[in-house]
């Protein structure tokens, strides 16, 4: 499944790269189909990290694996800001799907093991998200929170107000796809090798894509 959503966001962010060259003329902030592209890309992985972070408890990880687990998403954040801000100045990543990532994973991880509450909090945080707004979360660091009235200048930004919700929720499906019944039809799928292998490598291929798409695209189009 993770796999899946990796294919899904190289898919869009090559389309994204394609407008950057100017080869696809696309409105990706204000056009519905961009806009709904986005959100279920990035619902995917947090409902995702969410289902990983039941499984991983219940396999028994540590909570030193689970610490490194986190550094190595913040670093990767880091350098996804210090990259982003390399080639966009004035609207760098400062908050972007990997910083909501790591900071969701430390905030709901207590909850791991009360899927009825992360149940309730996750669309409680959901709905304020989406619901409430105000001009004080509009400046730095607050804005990181969520709650904004205009939308900061930055190529990603993905706020703990709703999108920690939507890990809290990906707790509840990971109790749910533990049941004999759910883990019986998830492990009768078939995914193919190359899919397995995406999902099980995620953070790298996030990390590599993009270099990977804007060099090759540079390359065919300025050559």
């Amino acid at each position: 499944m993770r796999g899946a959503a990796i294919v899904a966001m190289i898919a869009y962010h090559f389309c994204f790269d394609l407008r950057y060259f100017g080869v696809l003329n696309a409105d990706f902030e204000q056009s519905s189909f961009w806009l709904t592209a986005r959100s279920l890309i990035l619902s995917s992985f947090l409902l995702l990290a969410g289902v990983s972070l039941v499984l991983a408890t219940r396999n028994n990880s540590s909570t030193a694996r689970f610490r490194r687990q986190v550094g190595v998403i913040a670093l990767c954040a880091v350098a996804v800001s210090a990259g982003s801000y390399a080639l966009f100045p004035n609207t760098f990543i400062w908050f972007g799907v990997l910083h909501a990532i790591a900071v969701s994973l430390v905030l709901a991880r207590p909850l791991v093991g009360h899927p009825a509450l992360a149940l309730v909090l996750g669309v409680a945080v959901i709905v304020a998200g989406v619901g409430f707004a105000h001009s004080s979360f509009n400046r730095l660091p607050w804005a990181a929170i969520g709650f904004v009235t205009v939308k900061p200048a930055t190529e990603d930004y993905v706020p703990l107000f709703p999108w920690t919700g939507v890990l809290l929720l990906g707790i509840a499906l990971g109790h749910t796809l533990g049941r004999d019944a759910a883990r019986g039809f998830v492990n009768a799928q078939r995914w193919p090798a190359w899919l397995a292998f995406l999902g099980r490598h995620s953070l790298a291929v996030y990390m590599l894509h993009q270099p990977l798409l804007v060099g090759t695209l540079w390359l065919v189009l300025k050559a």
